[in-house]
């Protein structure tokens, strides 16, 4: 369903995308697999429109279908899968809306994507009483694998805790003792705030104050200005995607930073780095999952999605999104079937091997964790040309990236 003021053009893209991912793979079958109406059915649940439509979107719906792609030239040669997609409109109610009618009537296996994390976490709810699988690269809240957690629930790239735990720690061990929080709010803001606050004290800072802003906030003036007279030391971005390339260009309106006071955005997505351009997001640390330009695996992956994606190179959540689509269809090989219970054993059994991850494996509580690494944006005499924005700056080891096991909340490992 779209909104009235939904455009034209965003109305075209969508129409596009859906009407391309709705083409069904059809290959005689080779193998004895046992799958409901003969079919492999993903769908791609996303932003394809609205501010978290560049990390995601389209770009997802391309990713998956290379993805089906690769596994039908190998373990899944002979398979019958469907891509179907649908806009989020990121909207909690849209989101869990869309995967009830997947689920239960059109017969979807897996969810991928999910985008927004209030709908993740709908979603989640309703896995655990329909069943199906759901592998999330879009949405960020730790709830996933903690409080929330799903058998057949999969945390596929990032999370808030990943995102804050190295550059929060990093910069309060250097002297941001006093902290400032300018938060999105929604389940995603909440739970990077809190993740990012639990850091801060961990090294012996203190948050001085926060202020909340709404998703796809247009002005930033008042919110970086109270967090500018607040003498805090560090001023944290708790938000992402379009919400931080506005942010970032009233920092550099407003002269916020510099000197004693430094700014800290703690979701910044390579489309980000693009939108802002070089000269506003010049200098910029933060943590990553996937960077194109990382070896030639990564090269290779990321000029094929190019020319599927009008020349643009994969954010973090399109790659994963390829990743978990392609892990998935692997394990449905390996498991020959398509329910949903075997198959979420068998993809905790099968190693996680493509040109994304590294060192990756799927946690009992349902996170997979990998190599992080820590970027700076280089700066425009620095730059090679298009989409060469990062410098690495350290590599995170997978068991170090992310929320310790032990401190987990989730309810499956009390079992």
């Amino acid at each position: 369903m779209n909104t009235p003021n939904r455009t034209f053009a965003a109305r075209s893209l969508l129409a596009c995308a859906s009407a391309w991912a709705l083409s069904t793979l059809l290959v005689p079958s080779a193998q004895a697999l046992t799958l409901t109406d003969d079919l492999v059915k993903i769908g791609v649940l996303t932003d394809m429109a609205g501010p978290y439509s560049g990390m995601g979107g389209p770009g997802s719906v391309v990713a998956a279908r290379m993805a089906i792609d690769d596994c039908l030239k190998a373990e899944c040669k002979g398979m019958n899968i469907e891509l179907v997609s649908a806009d989020n409109q990121n909207k909690a109610d849209i989101a869990a809306s869309r995967a009830r009618e997947w689920l239960d009537v059109q017969k979807v296996d897996a969810l991928v994507d999910l985008t927004n994390s209030a709908g993740a976490l709908a979603i989640q709810q309703i896995i655990k009483e329909r069943g199906g699988i759901a592998m999330y690269s879009g949405p960020a809240t730790t709830r996933l694998t903690n409080d929330d957690c799903a058998r057949n629930g999969f945390h596929w790239m990032f999370d808030t805790y990943s995102l804050a735990a190295s550059p929060v720690a990093a910069m309060t061990q250097q002297g941001a003792k006093k902290w400032f929080f300018v938060t999105v709010d929604y389940a995603f803001g909440h739970s990077f705030e809190k993740d990012a606050t639990a850091v801060v004290k961990a090294n012996h800072g203190e948050v001085v104050g926060s202020v909340k802003h709404p998703l796809n906030a247009s002005d930033f003036s008042s919110f970086l200005l109270q967090a500018q007279s607040s003498g805090a030391d560090a001023i944290a971005l708790a938000n992402g995607a379009q919400d931080t390339v506005n942010a970032m260009k009233a920092v550099q309106e407003f002269g916020i930073g510099g000197g004693k006071q430094q700014i800290l955005a703690m979701l910044v997505f390579l489309t980000d780095v693009h939108s802002m351009g070089l000269e506003t997001a010049k200098g910029l640390k933060f943590s990553e999952g996937f960077y194109w330009d990382m070896d030639e695996q990564t090269r290779a992956f990321s000029e094929r999605f190019a020319k599927l994606h009008r020349g643009n190179k994969p954010t973090m959540v399109q790659a994963g999104v390829y990743s978990s689509t392609l892990h998935y269809l692997k394990s449905v090989a390996a498991a020959g079937t398509d329910d949903w219970k075997v198959v979420a054993e068998k993809m905790r059994e099968l190693p996680i091997e493509d040109p994304i991850m590294r060192n990756a494996s799927i946690r009992d509580d349902g996170r997979v964790i990998h190599d992080m690494y820590m970027f700076e944006v280089k700066t425009p005499q620095e730059s090679k040309g298009p989409w060469d924005y990062y410098k690495l700056v350290s590599t995170i080891a997978a068991q170090d990236a992310f929320q310790p096991l032990e401190t987990s909340t989730c309810p499956l490992l009390k079992k």
